[in-house]
């Protein structure tokens, strides 16, 4: 039996090498993702045929999210996580063979994006839901934040890098690249004690084991006593399909419209991240948030500014470069808000939620949070390819600060955060002091 000593080192172990972990096959994965976009773009043309892509990455793990979210809570969580990075290592090496033997196609492509959807939603499920079993409970915002900063320390170096080699190496390297990254993080995924800060669960004698389908009812009959969570889910349905917007059209306007080229293209996404990781230093060694609601509030309300921005280039005259630097800053801007709106509500629910449903709870919170996302990347693919981009972006960001203002009302944060007692000079001081 460890003391409590023993087990604080041990987490140390564990806080860094979840974010190497996270690192290594982060980066694999975004320069998979960069590359893959690329092609289909370059190949089709088509913000349809990419925001297909994207519906492939979101539809099978909305729909299997509830399923997976029960699975965690039933069996062990190391042992999913490790099936799931090993499924992804051979799901790689099958369109690797595929590549080589018969060519890439989009098929192929939609059916991989299909599969580590699938693959990477176990694994992101059973690691977050792990966090309180891995992690003392004084480091949890420490964790969410180096979770947060290594991967966007890979989403720095791969656009770059995946921009600089699109066009020099073939798709087999990328794919390449993936394999290996992946192949190991599952061996520093197997030297983890996931259940080193886990409470004891009470066993009664004679008592049946739930049914998986019983393990469901019993996440959403748990959920409905959590007005924070419910509260969330509302905003996070409305503001992710709304969302899909920027997600579509980012893409398919540098590329497409603005002629941006794909290395231009890579240090703009390289932007984003370290706008993201700074944010994530800062929350690694700042106190812990006092209100994340309030803050997460702020961050989506300057989300949806930033989305009304991309349109400026399209509608004004600029140079190449000067488009260049504009959306530099602008993404930097976006990956600041991001971690802004992330990482305070991730360290609230680790809290507030309970250890034996947190797989059920996150999962849950997944799948509401996404559920309209793939009829948003198939509206606005089409959008895209029939209208002006500029007036999709700023119709759609008036909708998302409009969504979220009455969503997220004053008197919806009271009752979030009731010690607020709408004094207004606290508020200003949290606000401040981010």
């Amino acid at each position: 039996m460890m003391n409590y000593e023993s087990k604080v080192k041990k987490a140390t172990y564990h806080l860094y090498t979840f974010m190497i972990s996270k690192l290594i096959s982060s980066f694999g994965a975004q320069v998979y993702t960069f590359a893959i976009s690329f092609y289909i773009l370059q190949m089709t043309g088509s913000a349809t045929s990419f925001a297909t892509n994207l519906i492939c990455s979101i539809l099978p793990r909305t729909i299997l999210a509830p399923f997976a979210g029960a699975i965690t809570d039933r069996y062990s969580k190391k042992a999913i996580v490790i099936i799931a990075q090993i499924a992804t290592t051979f799901t790689i090496g099958g369109l690797l063979v595929f590549t080589l033997t018969s060519g890439l196609s989009l098929a192929a492509i939609y059916v991989t994006t299909s599969i580590l959807s699938v693959t990477s939603m176990f694994s992101g499920i059973a690691f977050t839901s792990s966090i309180t079993a891995l992690i003392n409970k004084e480091r949890i915002q420490k964790a969410m934040s180096l979770n947060q900063m290594s991967i966007s320390f890979a989403a720095v170096g791969s656009p770059a890098i995946g921009g600089l080699l699109y066009g020099t190496v073939s798709m087999p390297i990328f794919l390449i690249i993936y394999m290996t990254a992946s192949s190991i993080a599952v061996f520093l995924e197997s030297t983890m004690n996931f259940k080193l800060f886990a409470a004891e669960k009470k066993v009664v004698e004679g008592e049946q084991k739930e049914t998986l389908w019983q393990s469901m009812k019993l996440g959403f009959s748990y959920l409905k006593l959590q007005p924070v969570i419910l509260t969330l889910l509302w905003i996070g349905l409305m503001v992710n399909f709304l969302f899909g917007a920027f997600e579509v059209g980012y893409s398919y306007i540098l590329i497409e419209k603005l002629k941006i080229e794909s290395q231009h293209f890579g240090f703009t996404q390289g932007a984003f991240s370290v706008g993201m990781v700074l944010m994530s230093i800062y929350f690694s060694v700042r106190k812990e948030v006092k209100y994340p609601f309030l803050l997460s509030k702020r961050g989506i309300l300057g989300i949806g500014i930033i989305m009304a921005a991309v349109s400026i280039p399209l509608v004004s005259s600029m140079s190449y470069n000067l488009v260049f630097v504009y959306y530099i800053v602008l993404m930097f801007c976006f990956g600041t808000m991001i971690v802004i709106i992330n990482t305070p509500l991730q360290v609230m629910l680790q809290k507030i939620i309970d250890d034996e449903y947190k797989g059920r709870v996150f999962s849950i919170i997944e799948t509401m949070s996404m559920a309209l996302i793939p009829l948003g990347m198939v509206l606005y693919g089409f959008l895209y390819d029939f209208f002006p981009g500029q007036w999709i972006l700023l119709l759609s960001a008036g909708l998302l600060i409009s969504v979220t203002l009455v969503l997220a009302r004053p008197s919806v944060i009271r009752k979030i955060h009731p010690e607020l007692g709408g004094v207004k000079e606290t508020v200003r001081e949290e606000v401040r002091a981010v």
